[in-house]
């Protein structure tokens, strides 16, 4: 379980790619600090199980062929930044969402409108995402937990406040670029719920 809350932008250091699936090394000095074989970290928003920890502030995990399949991991080069977290801690601060690392869909950049001291961003989303996306609700993106600040049928948009753009690889990113979307896991469940219920058709 994640908050959405970054803690630092890590950097690819190689991507070995198997039969469909891959094993990605990471730079990440703080996320690695008190890591251990077996924990999760998410990457950009997909919750991967660290695998290898040589002890140089890097650690490696494997990325299986859904993982790339329904994420942008895919896109990622050596070189290349992510977004990272480590699972919360039980009694740690909440200062997010619930996020889970399970990457729902890919969005697409559209354009962003700089501000005085933020950026204003559209991002293209499939429509069967978009109606678990409300004004107002959160929307995890890239790992980011943001506030949603319209929704269409086919896009949203989100505000970007300083630290966003300083802290996360968002700061850097242009039209045409993909990110990972997760969209609130409450929305999801509340309507399962209501098909098992019969109330939805």
């Amino acid at each position: 379980m994640f908050t959405g809350i970054i803690e630092e932008i890590g950097s690819v250091e190689r991507i070995e790619h198997g039969d469909g699936d891959a094993r990605l090394v990471v730079r990440g000095p703080l996320v690695t600090s008190d890591a251990h074989l077996g924990d999760s970290i998410a990457v950009s928003g997909v919750c991967l199980t660290v695998t290898d920890l040589p002890g140089d502030g890097t650690f490696a995990a494997d990325v299986m062929p859904e993982s790339l399949r329904r994420t942008a991991l895919g896109d990622l080069a050596q070189g290349g930044t992510v977004n990272l977290e480590r699972a919360l801690a039980v009694g740690g601060r909440y200062g997010g969402h619930v996020v889970q690392g399970h990457v729902d869909g890919v969005g697409t950049i559209l354009h962003r409108t700089p501000g005085p001291r933020w950026d204003e961003v559209e991002i293209a989303l499939e429509p069967e995402l978009a109606r678990y996306v409300a004004e107002k609700g959160s929307i995890a993106v890239s790992g980011i937990s943001l506030t949603v600040t319209h929704v269409s049928d086919a896009a949203f948009g989100v505000s970007l406040i300083p630290t966003t753009l300083e802290a996360t690889t968002l700061g850097t990113l242009r039209p045409g670029d993909r990110v990972n979307l997760e969209v609130d896991v409450l929305a999801k469940y509340t309507e399962r719920l209501l098909a098992t219920a019969g109330v939805l058709r």
